[in-house]
């Protein structure tokens, strides 16, 4: 049994075989669950007082989002057999009224994020660039098709690096440190750059190309 299929459940246990509310199972906190017919549509029990609530425009509810009010992005969920409609409420730079957007159809490292129909222009981290197909910023070498890696990283790979260096080590995906910078690297998979940066407290050791807790920041 899913997880969405066990919100069906307790839903039907709070509204009864007719659809219509009856009282929420808990009497504090917030619990929200799924309506048995309309994706866009759940029941939100708030310290024991159970209310009827829609998602926003380019929302939907799967019990695990949290874009805005319980919903999530109705790219990230499957209904079902429950209906909704999905009809657009555009606004200029938002198809929707919440959800995320490409801001050009070339490589970007941006990208539009729209909540309440407002469209926020926000950059993806170092060395990413936006894919559409996730709806999410990725490595460049993953969209070739729009993509120079090398220009968005700002590194070349080499073809072929010496036997006995510290890149050696990690071939056929050879690291090398980043110059005034402690806290990240790059690595290159298929002759493509990537820019990865340490884990929070870390910085780069420049003999092993490993990210150290204690090592000392050579930049």
């Amino acid at each position: 049994m899913n997880y969405l299929t066990v919100l069906f459940v307790i839903a039907l246990s709070v509204l009864g075989t007719s659809g219509a509310p009856t009282s929420c199972p808990e009497p504090f906190g917030v619990q929200a669950y799924a309506h048995p017919e309309i994706c866009d549509q759940f029941f939100l029990c708030t310290n024991g007082t159970l209310t009827l609530e829609t998602c926003e425009n380019g929302l939907l509810f799967d019990g695990k989002g949290n874009v805005h009010n319980h919903c999530n992005y109705n790219w990230a969920v499957d209904c079902g057999i429950r209906q909704h409609d999905p009809t657009p409420l555009s606004s200029p730079g938002c198809e929707y009224r919440f959800g995320v957007y490409p801001d050009s159809d070339q490589c970007s490292t941006t990208y539009i994020k729209c909540a309440h129909g407002e469209p926020h222009l926000l950059p993806c981290d170092d060395g990413l660039v936006y894919d559409h197909r996730i709806h999410g910023c990725n490595w460049p070498d993953q969209l070739l098709e729009k993509c120079d890696p090398t220009a968005v990283v700002g590194f070349v790979c080499p073809a072929h690096v010496p036997s006995h260096s510290p890149a050696a080590r990690f071939w056929p995906f050879p690291r090398f440190p980043v110059p005034g910078d402690c806290h990240r690297l790059y690595t290159c998979v298929e002759g493509h750059p990537r820019l990865i940066t340490c884990g929070e407290g870390k910085v780069l050791d420049h003999k092993s190309l490993t990210c150290e807790e204690d090592a000392p920041c050579i930049a």
